[in-house]
């Protein structure tokens, strides 16, 4: 048993590190994105931050992540294995194959997940993208119908989306490669709350809002413990902090 939590807690490791990478930190590394925002893997793996994985690490977490984060493929010209996020990024992706959606009777449930701390702001200035290049929706209900990903499994708050109106207003959604539903938003980078059905707090399916009206939230918003809006500059400064206590522990080692 712990062999297999040592090799899951790995696992872990190089998904969190293949994400940073690959979604924003490519250019930071010293990485060139290839056009679709790929790396070829071989390179990836000579880099610091990936030592000691290995080709067969890369495809193991490809394969079993259950959110289907990566795209792992062989160059069609160079025949070198290479690997990409499917989305999530904040860095400037050119050909990343995400599927226009113009009819929203094919998605009649989207959802984006979120807390009640940050639900205070977004209720009445909208959901931003946060550093990233879109807003991330679920295709439904996390778990069912074959949905995957598209929001935390903690998320304690679900805004659910009028897609019919969005589109009609003229925002523009996308499918990606995982099935998660992405927005940039309107000239500014914002879903306004006008385009919020409803919205409901999961744990007690309390609503929230519902058709433009905000109505009361609990108290209890403002727990200081309570997570809050997750950006791409947070996982940044995470990885760079991460990085620091490895190199520190290896001056010490030596």
């Amino acid at each position: 048993m712990a062999g297999k939590g040592r090799v899951s807690n790995e696992n872990e490791k190089l998904s969190r590190a293949l994400s940073y990478l690959l979604r924003h930190g490519a250019e930071k590394e010293g990485f060139r994105l290839l056009p679709g925002g790929f790396l070829y893997v071989d390179d990836i793996l000579k880099h610091s931050n990936f030592y000691p994985f290995s080709m067969e690490d890369v495809q193991n977490v490809v394969e079993s992540n259950d959110k289907k984060r990566f795209t792992l493929e062989l160059d069609s010209v160079t025949g070198r294995l290479k690997i990409r996020a499917n989305q999530g990024h904040s860095l400037e992706v050119n050909d990343l194959d995400l599927e226009p959606i113009t009819d929203a009777s094919d998605y009649p449930i989207v959802i984006h997940g979120t807390y009640l701390r940050p639900f205070k702001l977004i209720k009445k200035e909208g959901l931003k993208r946060m550093g990233r290049n879109h807003v991330h929706f679920a295709a439904g209900e996390p778990g069912k119908d074959g949905v995957i990903s598209g929001m935390r499994k903690s998320c304690t708050v679900t805004i659910y989306l009028n897609l019919a109106k969005a589109l009609e207003d003229g925002l523009k959604f996308y499918l990606s490669a995982n099935k998660v539903i992405l927005c940039p938003g309107n000239d500014e980078g914002v879903i306004p709350p006008i385009y919020f059905d409803k919205v409901i707090e999961r744990k007690t399916g309390e609503l929230l809002f519902s058709e433009g009206k905000s109505l009361p939230v609990p108290t209890w918003e403002f727990n200081p413990q309570a997570p809050g809006v997750v950006t791409a500059e947070d996982i940044a400064k995470e990885f760079d902090s991460k990085k620091g206590r490895k190199t520190n522990h290896r001056k010490k080692a030596q």
